[in-house]
């Protein structure tokens, strides 16, 4: 018949060949049968301490004793009258007492488990089969530690020493690496068992030495003595750690030893169901992510009843190893539902009902410890949060209206050098409250920060009478505000240029979503406090992140937006959000050249702002764009940043506390053209033209402003020579069109000046006007553009002067006679320069007749009512001038019978209306000669 052997762990009964019996020593048989009689001594134990069943059922007569008992003292009696023929014994006989006891309903959970755990051991150590117990490569003492707190050691010498010699023989046959035979191993067991006896047992007073413990093993090893680096070994580890055996079975777990583990680990390696995970660990990630959950919950559990600070330091030790493992698998769904569990307990986000939160909260071992480690997970694996980041954020705001943040904590990591001049920044918070004088619990009050909430403690109201703080709660302020340092808050955002992309994002968002919609008036100033705090984190990361802006941009530029263009009024989040965008420009715009038109594009909402926002900043405004443009005038290259830079200069030329700062920005730019490029040319001259006509200044900066854009003439000419030099000819003549155009713009805005109301202003205007209307000989300016200069600028400034000398008092524009007449010698100087070259144009016959129908107006105009005789005689001496030059250079020269020269006759028409005298003058041989002809036809007549 084959017999029943179970295997170690779960699984099998499987049938055994007959000569099973030939693989059990006589040792093991005895070491099995003393297994089991220790394992019926600890169920009978139990039952004898039990109340019930040491009453009723352990009377000391055998008749009146329970079954159950009965049945566990009868295997008792059999155990050793059987040891020598195990092999015939069904299993059933000596597990059966066992598993009555087990399923009887008349036991309590105590002895149920105590039979329970003496069955496991029976099967999980394989009793059946002493040859599968497993000590291979294991030093003596862990073997030995395996093997003696499995079962209680039998008290008899003899049942010792075979349970030791079957022990021995078992080591030996798989650790033979220094014994030399089992003999050895047998006397060095025996040796450790007594060296654990007199180390660990309070009865003995002298103890072994470690001199003892080598000399009392000499010469055991086969006649050799042993290593004495090996003796010293083996008693060092029994000294440092008891041999135990099996513990009191009353006792609900036993403990995990070393030893146990190392057990374990060998039997996980034997169990069949089991797989044996590989070194690259391809199951970790997903037993975890099944087991987290449970984890969370039931380490929640503990922590939300427990009342002791070591179990309370035990669940946060949990809670910090499910983040390290979440992290380390890239769990961030794990992650963020342990962040959110962890912030239930820190009490923030509870509504407060206690008269002062701060004194609860320092009373809360509990509410401290779960905020250290909510902050401790943000601070080391930060990479790793998603949606935690809003419970994150709802606790650091919760402390920030609390006024327990530290007043530097929406800093950004440049700010270090600005801020370590400034009185009480970068100093440790002083901790001692011995002499401090706190303010009465029930006393509202606002802090900025750690410090300010600080010195509330330590100020009195005179006005008011108030209670002096206990010792108690001065206590809990302390233990707050060390609570609140140990979080380091600050790092989340000054080391946020160290998180992945995805985590700092979601950062990003869960800023702009705890800030809220932009307020629209009607917000309480608690909402608004919110609102600029995140606004300020959000800044602190954005500037944090230069390298990784193009993350992080289209959400902050999109919520400041909404906040600039829904303002209406003044306030501290506008101001922060005006002033935020202005500093993120200003710092990123050296580092991200890909980005700079986005930047500066964003300086646009700054020209969107509402007319009573804008006066309220103009001045600091403008005060932060000079420095922009100071600081990074190198970096701005597009035509379209420029544009924004002069628009918001241009717009302070309105503004007198601001129009000075506005200006010297941009002289900064156009002085000496270092900074003038073809890309700000034309917006620069349209600003320097608003700040030449802005009259909240004195006149000496108008005209300033109009040197800055009559000097620029010399940046035209200079890119004309090198585009010619440095160009193809087709290259250069486009751009030389280009900058053709750039001239026109110039002299158009300069045009508009020459109307001013002020005498030296519009008279300045008009000199720089000659001057880069006739020196401008090396940009070569197209035929074309000559035309349409004289159209839209010469003929257009003459004849509004005109109008303005004959529509408007003296009062409004004093001495326009002046004005008038260096208007004409502009035209008459201009026209002479270019006679050559416009000559041979088609249309310069309609040029010329508007240069003479300037003049004839302007002998014509009178001013205040009457001529002016300046006018009148310096009319005809610039046409006669001109008339000699057009005589010179072959232009003005009858060429054909009367009536067949137009230019010839429309010239003299309007001449002789102007000046009847000059046709002689300048013609006098065709004087005569047309006075012969006339003679002649005189007498023919006659």
């Amino acid at each position: 018949m084959g017999r029943l052997k179970m295997q170690p762990g779960i699984k099998a009964i499987e049938e055994e060949p007959e000569d099973y019996e030939n693989t059990i020593s006589d040792r093991d048989k005895a070491a099995l049968g003393c297994m089991i009689n220790t394992e019926i001594g600890a169920v009978l134990a139990v039952m004898r301490r039990n109340v019930r069943w040491g009453g009723r059922y352990m009377s000391g007569d055998d008749q009146l004793e329970h079954t159950l008992i009965q049945s566990l003292k009868a295997l008792r009696r059999q155990i050793f009258s059987l040891q020598h023929s195990w092999h015939a014994v069904n299993p059933a006989v000596y597990l059966q007492p066992f598993l009555d006891v087990i399923r009887s309903d008349e036991t309590g959970a105590q002895i149920t488990g105590v039979a329970l755990s003496s069955l496991y051991k029976i099967l999980t150590l394989d009793v059946l089969d002493l040859n599968t117990v497993n000590v291979e490569d294991m030093n003596l003492d862990t073997a030995l530690r395996l093997f003696l707190e499995t079962f209680r050691l039998p008290g008899e010498s003899q049942k010792i020493q075979r349970v030791l010699e079957a022990f021995s023989e078992r080591y030996y046959e798989q650790s033979p690496q220094i014994l030399a035979n089992k003999d050895a191993a047998l006397l060095l067991s025996y040796s450790l068992i007594m060296l654990n006896t007199d180390q660990h047992n309070v009865q003995v007073k002298k103890k072994m030495t470690e001199e003892d413990f080598i000399r009392n093993n000499r010469h055991i090893n086969g006649g050799n003595d042993l290593p004495r680096e090996f003796l010293s070994e083996l008693y060092d580890s029994i000294c440092k750690n008891e041999i135990r055996t099996i513990p009191d079975q009353s006792a609900a777990f036993p403990e995990m030893n070393p030893s146990r583990w190392i057990d374990l680990m060998h039997k996980s390696k034997k169990t069949a169901p089991f797989i044996l995970s590989d070194s690259k660990s391809h199951l970790d990630r997903d037993m975890f992510a099944v087991m987290s959950g449970p984890t969370i919950a039931a380490i929640s559990v503990v922590f939300d009843h427990a009342e002791v600070e070591d179990v309370f330091q035990t669940c946060i030790d949990g809670f910090l190893a499910v983040a390290k493992i979440s992290a380390c698998h890239h769990l961030e769904d794990v992650l963020d539902d342990l962040v959110v569990s962890l912030c239930k307990f820190t009490t923030l986000l509870n509504p407060s009902s206690a008269e002062e939160p701060v004194l609860a909260f320092g009373d809360d071992a509990k509410a401290r410890m779960a905020t250290i480690t909510v902050f401790t997970i943000a601070n080391r694996y930060g990479d790793f949060i998603r949606a935690g980041w809003r419970n994150i954020l709802d606790c650091i705001l919760k402390l920030h209206k609390l006024g327990l943040l530290p007043a530097r904590v929406a800093s950004d990591a440049a700010d270090d050098s600005e801020l370590s001049s400034e009185p009480g920044h970068g100093k440790p918070l002083t901790n001692s409250l011995s002499n401090a004088h706190m303010p009465a619990v029930s006393t509202p009050r606002r802090s900025s920060g750690l410090m300010g909430r600080f010195s509330q403690l330590l100020s009195l109201d005179t006005e008011e009478p108030r209670l002096q703080p206990t010792e108690q709660q001065l206590a809990a302020h302390q233990r707050t505000l060390q609570t609140i340092q140990k979080c380091h808050i600050d790092s989340i955002f000054t080391e946020s240029k160290f998180l992945q992309s995805d985590s700092l994002l979601h950062l990003a968002r869960a800023l702009i979503w705890a800030a809220g919609r932009p307020p629209k008036g009607n917000s309480s100033p608690e909402d608004e406090d919110t609102a600029v705090f995140c606004l300020e984190l959000l800044i602190a990361i954005t500037l944090n992140n230069r390298d990784r802006i193009v993350i992080l941009w289209q959400g902050v530029y999109e919520h400041i937006a909404g906040i600039v263009q829904t303002t209406a009024m003044p306030c501290a989040l506008v101001e922060k959000a005006v002033f935020g965008l202005l500093r993120i420009c200003q710092r990123l715009l050296p580092y991200k050249e890909n980005l700079a038109d986005d930047l500066l594009r964003s300086l646009q909402l700054v020209l969107k702002l509402d007319a009573r926002v804008a006066d309220a900043y103009c001045e600091q405004i403008t005060q932060e764009v000079s420095r922009l443009v100071k600081a990074n005038a190198s970096h701005i290259r597009s035509q379209m940043g420029w544009k924004t830079i002069t628009s918001l200069l241009s717009i302070t030329a309105r503004y007198p506390e601001a129009s000075e700062v506005g200006f010297d920005a941009l002289l900064f730019i156009m002085s000496d053209g270092i900074n003038l490029m073809p890309a700000n040319f034309t917006t620069c001259v349209e600003a320097a033209r608003q700040f030449a006509e802005s009259r909240v200044a004195h006149a000496d900066r108008s005209i300033r402003a109009l040197d800055l854009m009559s000097g620029s003439i010399g940046c035209l000419t200079q890119w004309a020579q090198e585009a010619r030099e440095a160009m193809g000819e087709m290259e250069a003549a486009k751009t030389c069109q280009d900058i053709g155009e750039m001239w026109l713009r110039l002299v158009q805005g300069l045009r508009k000046v020459c109307l001013d109301q002020r005498e030296d202003v519009r008279n300045h205007a008009l000199l720089s006007l000659q001057m880069c209307l006739t020196g401008v000989d090396q940009v070569n300016i197209q035929h074309g553009l000559w035309l349409q200069c004289f159209d839209m600028v010469i003929f257009t400034v003459l004849d509004d002067l005109l109008e303005i000398s004959q529509g408007h008092t003296q009062k409004d524009f004093r001495n326009m006679e002046g004005t008038l007449v260096l208007a004409l010698k502009l035209l008459s100087k201009v026209f002479l320069q270019l006679l050559p070259e416009l000559s041979q144009v088609t249309t310069f016959c309609k040029l010329w007749l508007g240069v003479l129908s300037r003049m004839e107006k302007y002998v014509k105009v009178k001013v205040r009512g009457k001529k002016n005789e300046k006018l009148q005689e310096l009319v005809p001496e610039l046409l006669k001038n001109i008339l000699i030059v057009m005589k010179t250079k072959g232009v003005l020269v009858q060429r054909s019978a009367l009536g067949g020269d137009s230019l010839w006759e429309l010239t003299w028409l309007h001449v002789n209306i102007i000046a009847p005298s000059l046709q002689s003058e300048v013609f006098p041989d065709q004087d005569s000669e047309q006075k012969h002809e006339n003679c002649g036809e005189n007498e023919e007549t006659g």
